[in-house]
């Protein structure tokens, strides 16, 4: 398998024989390694990367303009051969996570595997759930459900750090009514609209979890079976007080205690290596380029978003 600095290597050989038709070395390496998962797979096969950890910049999260890239590169593609997913992402926005989802299995019913090489977190573990099963290496990570929410003066919030906030000085002041002093300009942050926004998109995703867990990951044990185990895994998976904070990084083993259908990349040598080195190229493609979030399949079809260039005055 090439390694990281291999990867790179190759993109600057790319870049150096193909100088003359300005192609990009990065294009060129990501698409070979992104045939060489579909050669061994058999299956269409996306990436989903978003460029959050090299660029701090709007859109890295999941949106919905990404259904948009998800159109393009569907387009054409023979739908009976399945979906393999390569996720990498912060998560994002709930409700467009449910646009998604509902997408490509209006599409692929649930004939949808994730490969996670590195982190696909909160709705991207939200969308992993959705899949038939997951693979993970030794390297990869899930996170917690718990979704964020954006108010216009905080910005984007823990809506369970919310919650948890709100009971805690509801509970002190029950106590100590003089603890309303210390905590009035807390609460003042938060109106009871907001609470109950916090409330219900909580509500939300676990319910989307379940149901997707129920009828795809699950669906072979039978309704009442299915339904039991997908309401275990996203009770543990939203479980703010067990897991503690919004980032937590969840390894396969931790995964697979939930309940989870984890497979392991490092039983299957050759797709791990195709897939680690598409994972490589992409965040070189992020590192090299103004690009931060790249949807692409396995035939070169892509949809790339690029940070605007500021032109000098």
């Amino acid at each position: 398998m090439p390694d990281w600095s291999q990867v790179l290597e190759e993109i600057n050989n790319h870049e150096n024989q193909h100088q003359m038709l300005s192609l990009s070395g990065c294009d060129i390496a990501r698409r070979h390694y992104l045939q060489q998962v579909h050669n061994l797979t058999k299956r269409n096969v996306i990436i989903y990367y978003s460029g959050w950890l090299q660029k701090r910049v709007d859109g890295t999260e999941i949106n919905d303009e990404d259904k948009n890239g998800f159109m393009t590169v569907l387009h054409e593609l023979d739908r009976s051969k399945g979906l393999d997913l390569i996720l990498h992402t912060p998560g994002g926005d709930t409700s467009a996570t449910e646009s998604i989802v509902d997408y490509l299995r209006s599409v692929f019913d649930t004939d949808i595997r994730a490969f996670v090489p590195q982190l696909a977190m909160s709705a991207g573990t939200v969308i992993a759930c959705a899949c038939k099963e997951i693979y993970m290496g030794r390297h990869s990570s899930l996170g917690p459900i718990d979704p964020q929410i954006i108010d216009p003066r905080l910005g984007q919030i823990p809506a369970h750090g919310v919650i948890e906030e709100f009971e805690r000085a509801l509970g002190e002041i029950k106590k100590d009514p003089d603890r309303i002093l210390v905590w009035q300009p807390i609460l003042h942050k938060y109106n009871p609209a907001f609470i109950g926004q916090c409330e219900k998109v909580i509500e939300m995703t676990k319910n989307m979890v379940t149901d997707w867990l129920r009828t795809g990951m699950f669906k072979s044990y039978g309704e009442e079976e299915a339904f039991l185990r997908s309401k275990n895994v996203a009770e543990k998976l939203a479980d703010y007080e067990l897991l503690k904070t919004h980032d937590r990084h969840l390894p396969p083993e931790t995964c697979m205690s939930f309940g989870l259908n984890i497979r392991v990349l490092e039983k299957e040598p050759l797709l791990q290596d195709a897939v680690l080195s598409v994972h490589h190229a992409c965040i070189h493609t992020f590192t090299r380029t103004q690009a931060f979030k790249i949807i692409e399949n396995h035939t070169g079809k892509a949809f790339i978003k690029l940070m605007p260039q500021i032109l000098p005055e």
